[in-house]
């Protein structure tokens, strides 16, 4: 399967969503569920991790401001 912008990927899960509370999935659409639901964790987490990487620790005391 193809990887998909975040925006298409959330678009695509949600009409996913939308179909199986109305008429059900079939066998295919749910292992593309799945496979959707994989790629978002992991753009997610990827994400995440580029935050948390970014953040920059100092000992120093912030000043104090009356």
């Amino acid at each position: 399967m193809e990887k998909l912008a975040m925006d298409q990927l959330i678009q695509r899960i949600n009409e996913l969503a939308r179909k199986s509370k109305k008429v059900g999935l079939t066998a295919d659409e749910i292992a593309e569920r799945d496979e959707l639901r994989k790629q978002y964790l992991n753009n997610f987490k990827l994400n995440f991790r580029e935050q948390l990487d970014q953040i920059e620790f100092t000992d120093e005391k912030p000043p104090i401001v009356h």
